[in-house]
């Protein structure tokens, strides 16, 4: 039974990280017109990964992670700017590639004791996309020492830097809703 549930929760996150890479996230806003739709210049792939790992564990998370990875890069063009293998070189990858600690580590959070309340939930989101920062960092830190980027390493840090924030405050909403989801799917600890 444990496997099904394994297997059934790795199917449900790839489909919600590639569903989230198709959607930009937005803010609602108030304009003098009224009520708009903000977009704040990402897509929902990392929420959903970490939403995955929040409510299914880490198992599931990471095989979730690995198989959007694998289809990326092998399969369809589902990342940000396409897929194929020549995707390893992109500055972007790094990024990518921490998607695989950050669903374990934030999985293995969220099957802690005491992870029963949504403010405990953001933080184990936020924790997870902190490594999944730091992946990509790193990356762009090493192709920079290498030479390997034609861009200058400033103007990609901040680039990327600015998605932090977004990102952030989508924790807030994957964890509320995780927190949500696992009351009405029974989630046991």
């Amino acid at each position: 039974m444990r496997a099904l549930a394994t297997w059934s929760g790795a199917i449900v996150g790839l489909l919600l990280i590639v569903a989230g890479g198709l959607i930009p996230a937005s803010i609602p806003w108030i304009d003098p017109q009224g009520w708009s739709l903000r977009p704040l210049g990402i897509t929902l792939q990392v929420p959903a990964l970490l939403l995955t790992a929040l409510v299914t564990g880490p198992r599931s998370a990471l095989l979730a992670a690995v198989a959007y990875l694998s289809v990326g890069l092998f399969q369809l063009p589902v990342f940000q700017e396409g897929g194929g293998l020549g995707y390893l070189l992109d500055p972007g990858f790094g990024y990518l590639a921490g998607f695989v600690p950050a669903a374990w580590i934030t999985g293995r959070l969220a099957r802690q004791q005491g992870m029963d309340d949504p403010l405990a939930l953001t933080a184990a989101a936020a924790l997870g996309l902190v490594v999944l920062q730091f992946c990509g960092l790193m990356n762009l830190l090493l192709g920079a020492a290498a030479g390997r980027w034609e861009t200058g390493l400033m103007p990609m840090l901040v680039g990327y830097g600015l998605a932090l924030i977004p990102q952030l405050l989508l924790c807030c909403a994957a964890g509320l809703l995780a927190w949500i989801l696992r009351r009405i799917l029974l989630v046991q600890l």
